[in-house]
């Protein structure tokens, strides 16, 4: 099994679109219970607007801040799943039942496998 990312994007849209949005609960809980009934979700949040974002980044040992979200875009990052899936076909079966895929996108991404640490008392000393 493989572990994939599915990023949520939307236009971002105003009160009257969010209220929209917000009334599609049931159809997310669907893909939400299929997932779950299936053994294949990890984990998932909606993200709060990216005006309520901040940026992070550390030049030459400066660290710098900045209100807002790294870019401005025509889509904003609304949301993720983390799933477990056998396969592409598998995690782009779930990512077409999201209702965001009807008028934003889902980017899906691979998760980097690493290998599991090893126990602290099996380290060579420093």
């Amino acid at each position: 099994m493989s572990r994939y990312m599915l990023l949520l994007f939307a236009p971002d849209g105003d009160e009257a679109e969010r209220e929209r949005r917000w009334a599609q609960l049931p159809e997310w809980e669907a893909v939400l219970e299929e997932l779950r009934a299936a053994g294949s979700l990890i984990a998932n949040a909606a993200l709060h607007p990216p005006d309520t974002a901040t940026t992070l980044r550390v030049r030459e040992d400066d660290v710098h801040l900045v209100d807002g979200p790294f870019a401005t875009t025509k889509e904003v990052l609304a949301g993720y799943f983390l799933i477990e899936c056998a396969d592409l076909d598998e995690a782009v079966h779930y990512a077409s039942r999201t209702p965001i895929a009807k008028y934003g996108s889902v980017e899906i991404r691979p998760v980097v496998e690493l290998p599991a640490p090893t126990p602290y008392s099996s380290r060579p000393a420093r």
